[in-house]
């Protein structure tokens, strides 16, 4: 019986080093978790991939399929980027964008999408947990068709957090610009990726914003090509995707680890920059083996729903219950009322006065 082909390993160029990632493989490579990512497709017979990729549905659902040439090249990419990281993990592509959706000037009939009760994306989401996903990785955000507020999708990662699943999303790629926020990255909950380039400076591109988490390599990162074959991209997309490789090695560490403990670890051992956390690059770039290491012993999860032990209503600091009002100040009702009763007898004696200039008139 013919044996399968191998699989081909991406190349690993900068980004390996500034991840310190020989080291954190040689703790852990990925086995037994699953990666979802909400993205444009993935070509599941790549020599990187073959083998490691589930397709599930296109959520998009624009009429592209695997072959179109906007189908899937961002999607490949960024599932070669995450298994560079974590060899032995698994994909699941859950297509929620097209290739087509990056460009400016996006149709009407695009942006509407997100206006419905569910869009593409907390479609994915939620599919991607209800189908064992323990990391969902979005290299969507500023730019494309997921860049604004959506109510369906913030609910979706408040589902996926409750699971036990921990989402990354890139922050983007407007630079220091316009510094407006982008989706899914600024979800509260979801890890925002931002962008280093070679020495560990932020790219240029790399979004602005105070919910940057961490970051990770973005510039010139070698990955998988639709067609076959390795080319060098940039962005907070493969940024993001080799962050959720680390995790994927941290969950395979100890699976046990909840998306806040992920968080807590990735920014306890991250190099972190001069001055502290800023709005640039969080609190600095990933150190893979230093995560992987510290997953083993994480700090004890603080988020879980707590039991309200107090009255039967809530009250503001002073006492007052929220469900009642204060007796309104004399004085100062005392005062409204003179003031709009003079008030009136202004307006009441313009109106007299026009009134009897037309009548001389």
């Amino acid at each position: 019986m013919a044996t399968a082909p191998a699989q081909a390993a991406t190349p690993v160029g900068w980004e390996g080093q500034a991840l310190d990632l020989s080291a954190a493989q040689q703790q852990s490579q990925g086995d037994g978790v699953t990666v979802a990512l909400l993205d444009s497709g993935v070509v599941p017979d790549h020599p990187a991939l073959k083998g490691k990729v589930t397709t599930g549905p296109d959520y998009r659902q624009d009429g592209l399929h695997l072959g179109d040439p906007d189908w899937g090249q961002h999607g490949t990419a960024m599932a070669s980027d995450v298994l560079k990281v974590a060899p032995k993990a698994k994909i699941l592509s859950v297509r929620v964008t097209s290739d087509k959706d990056n460009e400016k000037n996006l149709p009407k009939e695009l942006e509407d999408l997100r206006k419905q009760s569910d869009s593409p994306i907390a479609e994915g989401i939620r599919y991607a947990v209800d189908h064992g996903a323990n990391v969902i990785s979005m290299s969507i955000g500023s730019g494309d068709l997921f860049s604004s507020f959506s109510g369906s999708e913030a609910e979706a990662v408040a589902y996926a957090i409750r699971k036990g699943v921990t989402l990354l999303a890139s922050a983007g790629n407007s630079g220091d610009t316009l510094n407006e926020n982008s989706y899914p990255a600024g979800y509260a909950g979801v890890i925002a990726v931002a962008a280093t380039k070679p020495g560990g400076g932020r790219a240029d591109f790399s979004t602005v914003h105070t919910y940057n988490d961490v970051a990770a390599p973005g510039v010139g990162i070698i990955s998988a090509k639709t067609t076959g074959g390795y080319e060098p991209i940039n962005g907070t997309s493969p940024a993001c995707a080799l962050a959720a490789g680390v995790v994927a090695l941290m969950k395979s560490k100890n699976p046990s680890l909840s998306p806040a403990q992920t968080n807590d670890v990735l920014i306890a051992t991250a190099h972190h920059p001069a001055g502290g956390e800023s709005a640039l690059l969080g609190y600095g770039p990933i150190n893979a083996d230093a995560a992987v290491k510290a997953a083993t012993s994480p700090p004890k999860d603080m988020t879980g729903p707590v039991a309200y032990k107090g009255r039967a209503h809530f009250a503001a600091p002073d006492g007052t219950s929220k469900t009642t009002h204060p007796p309104l100040e004399q004085g100062m009702w005392t005062t409204g009322l003179l003031a709009g009763g003079g008030g009136l007898v202004v307006l009441v004696g313009g109106v007299l006065l026009a009134r009897s200039g037309r009548r001389i008139r």
